[in-house]
């Protein structure tokens, strides 16, 4: 018995499963397993940058060396700079990259990075050549010449060492910081880097130099001639070049390599100081000065192309010019453009000239009690310039004019500078 209408019963009837029910849901609980299983593990998260393929060293190696054989240094030192990131342990690449960093003058870089490939291979001849050239170039002559000993000692065989070696002590020599023997050992080391390497740019280089400093300068020019031959992109090559020709006369010449030196380093002021005393060695003064002023440009805090332009001024007959100029390279200030120059103490070579020529610059203005001491100082202080002494008697000469006769014009010829505008090997201005 049950009852009617209720929803519940008693014998109630016993529920039959569906199989298609059951063969979905086993499809779904394996597809589940493989989501996470297979394809989860593999699949990249979402929003995370895709990395991109890392460049093997030698890529950015050849397109150092595509660079190079356009002529292009910067770019080819930062392909370098490049291959030693890609792959620091590599020596060669910070031996290259401190080659380059020479040839365009950048000497502390240089020898950080030759001292770089030293901390993997500490005696690494070509390493400690590059770091002794790198510093000698610098000025620290005592330090490079013993990275340059270690060199050679490390492979008596390197040619390019012993080139370097050459050319430092040349530069020693040239400084007056040598020591008795210096240049014969510069000699005897260019001898051994023509024996070692005799056709190398830097056997050439070093020759050249010497041949330079030693008055035998149609030699030299054919060394430079010949080291540009095998690499025409390096600027300080031009430059001796250039001064060779100077000094020989050849002064379109002269002007060609130090407008290429220029072209090649464009923030050099070396090449522009270059310049403007080749014009002034045959009287365009216009062109001089003009050279001169752009070599201030890109140093402005050295006196000594201050000096430089001082010079020109006077012989341009500009004399306050040249007084404003010469002072400024002597006593030391301040420049319109609010730029500090240190002044420079009286000594021989080129700061005396600066000294005499101001002295004559103050005495034709009549500005005779600055002129008088400055005539002074240079008879005391640099007795045996020969020019020095003569252009102080000429300021005593032409104060004295000024004395008995204030209004009366200078006869001819006084007041012209007795000095050697021709010299060649001469210490250019420092940084």
């Amino acid at each position: 018995m049950y009852l009617s209408g209720s929803k519940w019963s008693m014998n109630k009837r016993k529920r039959h499963s569906n199989p298609w029910r059951v063969i979905l849901l086993l499809c779904l609980v394996g597809g589940f397993v493989y989501l996470n299983e297979i394809v989860v593990p593999k699949t990249e998260p979402w929003f995370v940058p895709t990395p991109t393929a890392t460049r093997s060293p030698d890529s950015f190696i050849n397109e150092a060396e595509s660079f190079l054989a356009d002529g292009k240094i910067q770019p080819a030192i930062a392909s370098y700079k490049n291959a030693i990131l890609a792959d620091p342990k590599n020596v060669s690449n910070y031996i290259k990259v401190a080659r380059l960093l020479t040839y365009t003058g950048n000497y502390v870089e240089a020898a950080t990075q030759a001292e770089n490939a030293l901390l993997l291979n500490p005696n690494n001849s070509m390493a400690l050549a590059i770091r002794g050239w790198a510093i000698g170039l610098g000025g620290d002559y005592l330090t490079a010449l013993e990275s340059l000993k270690n060199a050679v000692k490390s492979d008596p065989n390197n040619g390019t060492a012993y080139a370097y070696y050459a050319e430092v002590l040349a530069l020693q020599q040239q400084s007056g910081q040598d020591t008795i023997g210096t240049l014969e050992q510069a000699i005897e080391y260019s001898q051994l880097a023509m024996e070692k390497a005799p056709g190398s740019m830097e056997t050439h280089r070093a020759r050249g130099l010497i041949l330079e400093l030693t008055s035998n300068y149609a030699e030299a020019a054919l060394e430079f001639e010949a080291a540009i031959a095998q690499n025409g992109d390096i600027a300080d090559l031009h430059i001796a070049l250039g001064r060779n020709y100077r000094v020989l006369e050849r002064y379109e010449d002269a002007v060609s390599e130090f407008i290429r030196a220029n072209a090649l380093n464009p923030n050099d002021y070396i090449p522009e100081y270059y310049i403007s005393r080749t014009y002034a060695s045959i009287g365009d003064f216009v062109k001089a000065i003009q050279f001169g002023e752009q070599a201030i440009k890109d140093s402005p805090t050295d006196p000594l192309l201050h000096g430089n332009l001082g010079v020109l001024y006077y012989r341009y007959k500009q004399f306050n010019r040249s007084i404003d100029s010469l002072r400024l390279a002597i006593q030391g200030g301040t420049t319109a453009d609010g730029i500090v120059v240190e002044g420079l103490p009286l000594d021989y070579g080129r700061v005396s000239e600066f000294y005499y020529i101001y002295g004559l610059a103050l005495a034709r203005e009549g500005q005779c009690g600055e002129a008088l001491r400055i005539a002074q100082s240079l008879v005391q202080i640099v007795p045996d310039d020969i020019y020095a002494v003569a252009n102080a008697e000429e300021m005593n000469i032409m104060c004295q004019i000024q004395v008995n006769k204030p209004s009366t014009p200078f006869p001819s010829g006084t007041g012209e500078p007795t000095t050697d505008v021709t010299s060649t090997v001469e210490s250019t201005p420092e940084p």
